[in-house]
Order: C-alpha cells, then structure tokens, then sequence
C-alpha cells in the first residue's frame, strides 16, 4: 500500500547505486551516505531532472520504510543483501 514519504534518507544510505548520480560519478556503495542528502535527510535534487531514474523508483510503502528511519535503513538493507 502506498503511502507518503517519511523523508528519513533510508533510501539514499541503504542501497548500492551502481551507475554515475550527481556529484557521485562512481555511484554510491551500500551503507554510504548519498552526497546529495542534506544534514536533515533532505534529497537536495527530489524534483529536480537529474534526480537518478534509480531514485524515483523508489515507492515509499509501509512494508520497506517501516515506522522509523532505523526500520527503513534495516529492510532496505536486506532487500539490498538479498539482491546483490
């Protein structure tokens, strides 16, 4: 079911990105904290045309961002180490 966004960061620390982000030309390692994340967990480029395609796809639903963002980073990791 999908719901709004929590905006805690899960998903710019969680998951590996593999192709070249903003200011991330290498991508970004699992676990690493996106450089476009502000110090409030804020996605500096949420609406804006070079937000990574990889990004938007993610759809806030209560099963992956859970209540907090530690349940967030938690199932987001495990989606990252089943799929690697």
């Amino acid at each position: 079911m999908p719901m709004n966004c929590q905006k805690c960061g899960a998903c710019c620390i969680a998951p590996s990105i593999t192709a070249a982000i903003p200011n991330m030309p290498q991508g970004k390692p699992a676990g690493v904290r996106c450089v476009n994340l502000t110090a409030d967990n804020l996605c500096q480029l949420f609406d804006r045309p070079e937000r990574p395609t990889f990004c938007r796809a993610w759809a806030p639903t209560p099963e992956l961002c859970g209540d907090s963002l530690e349940q967030a980073l938690r199932n987001i990791t495990s989606l990252e180490e089943q799929t690697r």
